[in-house]
């Protein structure tokens, strides 16, 4: 999936486009904004690393697993309306080397957020950290693509 196709989608479709990280610590932000042209369509990016700050900045409810598909939707919500943003996928997890919180390495949730509709994917990932970090930047790249193309499917969407 690349970031060229995304950057198109987004000119294509006039979107604005935002992340929120907290297990890829900025390398998602970093991707997106080597699009072409990304100054036009690329929002911007949070990441979010300690729990208090996802409640705080992005309206995680208290409590919520950060390791969960719930932190992950609420993750993208929060950031779509923060950038004012058409599209907003999230990413939290754990990357391990070690388990944490009974969650093992390489679990990886994502979130989306657009207008009206969000949800949330699972990604359990075998490997080194950087390997699961990677994965995680190309699966968000990819949902990022998927979002974009439902604009392009169902134009009267942004309206």
């Amino acid at each position: 999936m690349s970031v060229e196709r995304l950057g198109r989608l987004a000119r294509e479709h006039d979107l604005r486009i935002a992340v929120v990280e907290s297990l890829t610590s900025g390398g998602l932000a970093h991707a997106v904004g080597a699009g072409d042209d990304a100054a036009r369509w690329f929002a911007g990016g949070i990441v979010a690393y300690m729990t208090d700050v996802k409640v705080h900045l992005l309206g995680v409810t208290a409590g919520t697993d950060p390791c969960s598909a719930a932190c992950a939707a609420q993750l993208a919500a929060g950031g779509r309306e923060l950038f004012g943003a058409d599209i907003c996928v999230s990413t939290t997890g754990i990357g391990g080397p070690d388990a944490e919180n009974g969650h093992r390495p390489g679990t990886v949730y994502l979130g989306w957020g657009v207008e009206g509709a969000h949800g949330d994917e699972l990604l359990t990932v075998d490997g080194s950290p950087e390997h699961v970090l990677n994965v995680a930047i190309e699966a968000a790249i990819r949902l990022l693509i998927e979002r974009a193309e439902d604009f392009a499917i169902r134009p009267t969407m942004k309206e």
